[in-house]
């Protein structure tokens, strides 16, 4: 379970909460999700929120800037996953 596909999902899947009217798959995974979807702080902090919460694991503030793009979340929360299993 959370394999990097099933993270991505889970971003995209909260992402769409935050920006319905964006089609978060069309994103280009390295880019910087703040642009791309014109997501404001709040938007940012609800996302990352949304996510730690999914997940149940904690991510600090010092660690926002990792999960700013598709790929930088999803390698983010696969290595703060694997941490928490160990």
């Amino acid at each position: 379970m959370n394999t990097p596909q099933e993270l991505r999902e889970l971003v995209f899947e909260v992402l769409s909460g935050i920006a319905p009217e964006a089609d978060p798959t069309t994103v280009d995974p390295s880019a910087d999700l703040r642009d791309e979807l014109d997501l404001d702080s709040m938007d940012e902090l609800n996302m990352i929120t949304r996510v730690s919460e999914r997940l149940a694991i904690d991510v600090p503030e010092e660690d926002y800037q990792r999960m700013r793009t598709v790929d930088g979340a999803v390698d983010y929360l696969a290595t703060r996953l694997a941490t928490r299993r160990t």
